[in-house]
């Protein structure tokens, strides 16, 4: 079965000694290739590193919206230069956070727009995170992605279907995360069930979001993005194998970048 993790975070020091062997387990049930994404200065840097030991992985580089205001006054024009490197698939994660306020609103929307701005200038994807801010999300994008030629993914999916359909009328793609396994998350896997074949992707986000049947195992990993995609399948009546090859098609159509990656040598 073809797999693709689009989201995960193998620079995180819960990796730090054993990334060697999580790889070498994902590769080992079908992950062909993996979006290592950045949420820092320091962590797109070793993103880019990770990529030279694993050729198969793509990095995507960004200041996560948590940690906008912890940003160094030269950070950006780094995150800026590192966008230019091939093995730079994607940009960000970035986006908007209600849940958590350190960061202030007007740190994360400027860090935002320039994610933006740098995912056009750059040709690449942008990597969208939004928690607890639909409204703000939907009213964001709508009013800044028509002055940019930009595509890009909702990562790790929790929203309504309302959320969902303008994100999708926006271009963007929807990734599900271990939530869409979860027992109680019966209205996101109605989302699931709606959204355009050709949007569908995966993700573990890693290394949170431990999905069902191994929920209590963590930190989660890539190899466990097969039990996301398996409740995909049955939620929208297709075999996991063509829920394989349909949402790592539509990985690579996203991440070009990422496409190059899985026949590297």
């Amino acid at each position: 079965m073809r797999l693709v993790d689009t989201h995960a975070h193998l620079c995180d020091e819960q990796f730090s000694e054993t990334v060697d062997q999580v790889v070498a387990r994902a590769q080992g049930v079908g992950v062909e290739a993996i979006l290592n994404v950045g949420t820092t200065r320091a962590s797109s840097e070793e993103c880019v590193e990770l990529v030279k030991r694993f050729p198969h992985m793509r990095a995507a580089v960004g200041i996560h919206p948590n940690y906008g205001h912890l940003a160094e006054a030269d950070d950006w024009a780094k995150i800026e230069k590192l966008a230019e490197l091939p093995v730079v698939a994607a940009i960000g994660e970035t986006g908007l956070d209600r849940y958590w306020q350190d960061c202030p609103w007007e740190t994360q929307t400027d860090y935002f727009e320039r994610h933006i701005a740098l995912a056009h200038k750059t040709s690449l994807p942008i990597v969208v995170h939004s928690r607890d801010c639909d409204a703000e999300m939907v009213a964001f994008l709508s009013t800044i992605l028509p002055r940019y030629n930009v595509k890009g993914v909702m990562h790790s999916f929790v929203s309504t279907w309302e959320v969902c359909r303008a994100c999708l009328d926006l271009g963007m793609y929807i990734s599900f995360a271990g939530q869409l396994t979860y027992k109680k998350q019966t209205a996101l896997r109605e989302v699931a069930s709606k959204v355009p074949v050709d949007r569908l992707l995966v993700e573990t986000d890693s290394p949170y979001l431990s999905p069902e049947p191994q929920r209590s195992l963590r930190p989660n990993e890539p190899a466990r993005v097969c039990h996301t995609l398996d409740v995909l399948a049955q939620t929208r009546l297709v075999s996991p194998e063509k829920m394989g090859e349909i949402t790592t098609e539509n990985a690579y159509r996203l991440f070009p970048r990422l496409a190059g990656g899985q026949n590297a040598p």
